[in-house]
């Protein structure tokens, strides 16, 4: 009800009748819509869907230039799809719109296709640093795609068109602004490049907001609106969304002037492509990655995408998969730009088959020859189920999307089955070994949780080189995990935090070498050298010098000698009180303390002792002397 509130005013096309083709145009809301009634404007019907959901129009019937089509022509794109086929009548007289249609139409052509048809139109040509379209993306992924998407569709026209966006160096990125006329960015980094004086969009006339619900999940909408205040107020403004988020329904009534509403579908139709079969398991946690390596082995399958909620799970996926022999590769928000890119021209050139993504690769993304979607965790709510499932079955083709629900996510997912219509509240209980696992995907009945040697055909990510792209963001490596353990996480690269590694460019440097430590040893704080340790333990022969006794006053005071010239060991303090020697308190050494024996005929406890005990000047104990 929120984007049928939407103020359209379908009144200001009637003075342009030829703006409106019943033939080509879709459905129009109005205003007055919440009352029930019929919208004031002119009654449009639904354009006409081919089987293969395109529409029967091509490009060169609505005008577009010759070298456009041309273009789309040689990458196999002749007919328009049915967004496309009501967008482009009304983009092409320059009004505001709101492009609404599902995941995987062909929303990009809509918009991109119009602005290079107008081009020439649009003032401003040749200035520096001064785009005369703007292409607004929620992430990185997305804004390279549709980068890519203008360039092939404005190849034969000599369109300029740059990408911007966070994580790379901004060197390059300001040397090819000094000649552009489309620039395609993330909020973040137009921002930085406005603040820094290096962009200049006083002359954009033609915006995009694309993705628009995304970038409000992502938080992004004060961005945008900044964005929007720096361009000048006649500007063409094009928005496109999967979904119409209240938030999203005012700032379309702030920033747009009088837009059109476009839906690609009718109302009561279904909010998912009918070409994806959906299959919905209830697996348990501990049995999730053998049920996925199954999926994964299932006849006809192509290129896929295992979507998890956190990266850590990302992660983990990954790597036991690339441990099971398949071909695995991850991208999450953790990673830097580098590797992401890195992943994603794998996954693409088919080096790798398997992508394990978070919700940062679910919008947008475009990949030929998705066969298979997986849904390794519940999503969290019915947008980010459409979009996971919108990776496959996209232009036409054919899909397989596979949901795991764990038994603590049965209450989020009943809420996604009941607002989709879905039709399975109470999934069936699957584990590895259930039968009807590999009679619905088709899976052989003899494969294991292993890949088969003989079926790893695939080059892998390290096939794939890394580019230098002078990134200012951190990378990960697998070194920096061990060199924190070994620094016990503590240090100038702890703050990298647990998965980040060291920053770009490492992986390029020659390891330091390592000096080999040489033990000294000292006492009293001098070094000891061997030849002088060896004389300091070596035993001096004694001689007599006469014939007298030894007496036990003479052992006593040899003893004390000998203790005094020994250096005295080094000791550590301690919270306790430490042990007296024996040896060097006289107090506790009867032997060596006289005072401290026991006298003639003394008790103790077993019994008399009849010792004779001689004094310090050598007088027996019970002598007069002694007693005087």
């Amino acid at each position: 009800m929120e984007a049928e509130a939407l103020t359209t005013y379908t009144s200001a096309l009637a003075d342009e009748p030829e703006a409106i083709d019943p033939e080509v145009t879709g459905s129009v809301v109005s205003e007055t819509a919440l009352a029930d009634s019929p919208p004031s404007g002119p009654e449009i019907s639904p354009a006409p869907v081919g089987r293969d959901n395109t529409s029967d129009k091509t490009f060169a019937s609505f005008g577009i230039a010759e070298p456009i089509c041309a273009a789309l022509a040689a990458e196999g794109i002749t007919t328009a799809f049915p967004i496309q086929a009501l967008t482009l009548p009304v983009a092409l007289e320059c009004h505001d719109l709101i492009g609404q249609a599902r995941t995987g139409t062909g929303k990009t052509l809509a918009f991109g296709v119009p602005i290079l048809q107008r081009l020439d139109q649009l003032p401003g040509a040749g200035l520096k640093a001064s785009p005369r379209a703007l292409v607004v993306v929620p992430t990185r992924e997305l804004a390279i795609q549709v980068a890519d998407d203008l360039q092939i569709a404005g190849r034969k026209i000599g369109a300029k068109v740059v990408v911007l966006y966070g994580g790379r160096a901004y060197e390059p990125q300001i040397e090819a602004l000094a000649s552009v006329d489309i620039v395609v960015g993330t909020p973040g980094r137009l921002l930085d490049l406005v603040r820094q004086r290096h962009l200049n969009l006083g002359h954009v006339h033609a915006l995009v907001l694309d993705e628009a619900d995304k970038m409000l999940d992502l938080g992004f909408l004060p961005d945008v609106e900044r964005i929007l205040s720096l361009t000048p107020a006649s500007r063409q403004t094009m928005l496109f969304s999967a979904t119409m988020p209240g938030e999203v329904v005012t700032l379309a009534r702030r920033h747009l002037s009088r837009p059109m509403h476009i839906r690609a579908e009718q109302h009561d139709e279904q909010a998912y492509v009918p070409s994806t079969q959906q299959f919905i398991y209830r697996a348990h946690q501990l049995d999730k990655i053998e049920v996925l390596a199954r999926v994964l082995q299932a006849e006809g399958r192509g290129l896929s995408i295992v979507f998890c909620r956190t990266k850590r799970s990302a992660d983990q996926v990954a790597g036991a998969l690339t441990t099971r022999g398949f071909a695995a590769a991850a991208v999450h928000g953790d990673l830097g730009q580098g590797q992401r890119e890195r992943a994603m021209r794998a996954f693409r050139t088919g080096k790798v088959d398997v992508l394990v993504a978070t919700d940062v690769a679910a919008r947008g993304l475009d990949v030929d020859d998705v066969t298979h979607v997986v849904n390794y965790e519940c999503p969290e709510d019915e947008k980010a189920y459409l979009h996971r499932i919108g990776r496959t079955g996209r232009a036409g083709r054919t899909g397989v999307a596979v949901t795991f629900v764990d038994w603590n996510d049965l209450s989020r997912w009943k809420m996604i089955n009941d607002v989709l219509a879905l039709g399975t509240p109470e999934p069936a209980e699957t584990y590895s070994t259930s039968d009807h696992l590999y009679s619905d995907l088709g899976i052989p009945a003899r494969v294991s949780g292993t890949l088969p040697r003989a079926q790893r055909e695939r080059l892998g990510l390290e096939a794939e080189r890394l580019e230098d792209i002078g990134e200012t963001g951190r990378t990960r490596s697998p070194r920096s995990h061990s060199s924190r353990s070994r620094r016990g996480g503590s240090g100038r690269g702890s703050e990298r935090g647990p998965d980040r590694g060291p920053a770009a460019g490492d992986e390029d440097r020659e390891p330091a070498r390592h000096r080999q430590r040489v033990r000294r040893r000292l006492r009293s704080g001098v070094q000891v050298t061997e030849g002088a340790d060896q004389a300091d333990g070596a035993e001096k022969p004694v001689t007599e010098t006469d014939s007298a006794p030894v007496t036990e006053t003479d052992t006593a005071s040899t003893a004390a000698t000998a203790t005094a010239s020994r250096p005295r060991r080094r000791r550590r303090r301690s919270s306790h009180k430490p042990t007296s020697n024996p040896a060097s308190n006289p107090a506790s050494n009867p032997a060596s303390n006289p005072a401290s024996r026991p006298t003639e005929g003394a008790a103790t406890d077993g019994g008399t002792v009849q010792a004779k005990v001689v004094t310090a000047d050598g007088t027996p104990s019970g002598s007069p002397a002694a007693s005087a």
